[in-house]
């Protein structure tokens, strides 16, 4: 089983995602089940159906997240300032453009509009154990560029 990394905030908002899922959300997909088989014929009850669709996401989802909340580590923000690890706040700058700043997460975190990129993603798994200074190769999707890593935090 892989292990999860998780910022403590990320731990806590998965936490709070699956208390609400296990409470609140289980709560309204059973009343929706419930008011749709007072509707009648269920073979040709669309919001049944829907609502069966629904209590299975809400359901996988639970699983999923008792998965990754079993298998987590947490870590600490920042990382030890002197190379790129899960949990670093990175500065990279490619030639010509303007610098970006990246948290580096585990994946069931990531979210890169945000700027929390996954250590299993191309970007991060390249700029994992690389210092300030460095210039690393990135090899992604569409081609590889090279990034120099301006800081590391």
């Amino acid at each position: 089983m892989p292990i999860s990394f998780l910022t403590p905030e990320g731990f806590k908002k998965l936490q709070d995602e699956l208390e609400y899922l296990r409470t609140t959300k289980r709560n309204e997909v059973a009343n929706r089940l419930h008011e749709a088989m007072d509707g009648g014929e269920l073979i040709e009850n669309a919001e049944y159906e829907a609502a069966k669709n629904e209590q299975a996401f809400v359901e996988g989802r639970i699983q999923e997240l008792d998965l990754i909340l079993a298998t987590a580590r947490e870590i600490s923000n920042g990382g030890n300032g002197d190379v790129v690890q899960v949990g670093s706040k990175v500065t990279i700058q490619e030639d010509g453009d303007e610098p970006e700043t990246y948290t580096i997460v585990g994946a069931a975190e990531a979210n890169p509009r945000k700027g929390l990129i996954s250590n299993e993603s191309p970007i991060g798994k390249a700029l994992l154990s690389h210092g300030c200074g460095d210039q690393v190769t990135i090899e992604a999707p569409g081609g590889s560029f090279k990034v120099l890593i301006v800081k590391v935090e």
